[in-house]
């Protein structure tokens, strides 16, 4: 067994989810992670935790998805939420092998699935939780590196000393907590939003990883102007480019990209689809391109992170959808810049906080 994923299923463990003896954790595995998992039951088993496994197969569960319907996954998923209930922690690992495999899946069984699983993912929320990406070939591919630089990259990325990195959050914690007027600007971007008394919250390895953002929301009618995301985004099994959303009293009134018909329907799932449910910035210093996957580029250094849907517990400006689309926009240089500004005060520019107290969220205080 690999010596880095015994390490990682110690982090995972003690750290992400802390978790107890005689507590009950559930692994909720999609696609081959065999031995992560592994790994993860024998340090649970060394605990003296009680680990539950759930294993789905990545083509079988396309060939379910193909027919599946409303009456299936009311049964499926009350079955899995009185397994939830009775769970004291949850680890959810995603191995997908190809990420297009559910591209020819009917859209209306894509969106049911989402739909159904909200009572699971509510009482998921309330258990000590966590989730990560495997890496795979595909991987490695997206990313255009060797399988064993992606990797490399991979063990460096999820090994990062994530308590460090909480404590330099914190700043712009306190910051963000007292801002009212945020205002973004770069290529294709004007963008003027509140987040008054919305809370800040700190994602430092104890609910994903790869981990390294801070988010707070706007306040739900505020959102004006319009911004151009540069970093393409994986959803359903289609990559969406050069989206562009614009804005007026906080809805999304005009939405392009190189789908327009596509995008339309993922913004009309439901009325919530239409407003923004997080606001975030990426400061994870060990990734710094992306690579085709959502759990590592809403992270990268120099971005930030404005999220159409459903809004997240900690930080909630009442925002319900069925949707949370994380669509990352990078700042560095070679993304065209951009400013932050809270209050009028320029916080970040071309992807570097400029205040000194933030200079500690820089990626070479990072590493």
């Amino acid at each position: 067994m690999d010596k880095r994923n015994v390490q990682l299923a110690k982090n995972l463990l003690n750290y992400s989810v802390k978790l107890q003896k005689g507590e009950n954790l559930l692994i909720d595995m999609r696609g081959d992670s065999s031995e992560l998992v592994r790994a993860i039951v024998a340090e649970a088993y060394k605990i003296g935790a009680n680990p539950f496994i759930e294993i789905r197969d990545n083509l079988v569960h396309r060939e379910y998805l193909m027919g599946v319907t409303e009456e299936q996954l009311k049964i499926r998923f009350e079955v899995e939420k009185s397994l939830m209930e009775n769970m004291d922690a949850y680890i959810g690992i995603i191995n997908e092998a190809d990420v297009f495999e559910n591209s020819d899946v009917p859209h209306e069984n894509l969106q049911l699935w989402p739909k159904m699983l909200r009572p699971v993912q509510n009482v998921r929320l309330t258990k000590k939780w966590v989730g990560l990406r495997f890496p795979n070939p595909a991987m490695s591919q997206s990313a255009k590196m060797s399988q064993d630089a992606f990797k490399e990259f991979y063990y460096n990325v999820c090994g990062l000393d994530y308590e460090k990195m909480g404590e330099a959050m914190k700043p712009l914690m306190a910051l963000l907590d007292k801002t009212d007027k945020v205002y973004i600007t770069g290529r294709g971007t004007d963008l003027h939003f509140s987040i008054k008394d919305i809370p800040s919250v700190a994602c430092n390895g104890l609910r994903n990883i790869p981990d390294g953002e801070v988010y707070t929301a706007p306040v739900k009618d505020s959102v004006e102007g319009y911004i151009t995301y540069t970093i393409p985004s994986m959803l359903d099994g289609f990559s969406y480019e050069n989206v562009k959303l614009e804005f007026e009293k906080g809805k999304i009134v005009k939405a392009t990209c190189n789908d327009n018909e596509k995008i339309a329907a993922v913004l009309n799932r439901d009325e919530g689809a239409k407003y923004i449910g997080e606001f975030a910035i990426g400061v994870n210093p060990y990734i710094t391109k992306p690579i085709g996957d959502i759990l590592f580029d809403e992270k990268m250094v120099g971005s930030f992170h404005f999220t159409p849907g459903n809004a997240y517990e900690g930080a909630d400006n009442g925002n319900k959808s069925a949707l949370h689309w994380d669509l990352v926009c990078a700042q560095a240089p070679e993304y065209g810049g951009g400013e932050i500004y809270f209050d009028g005060v320029l916080v970040r520019k071309d992807g570097r906080f400029v205040l000194p107290e933030l200079d500690c969220l820089n990626p070479e205080n990072l590493m």
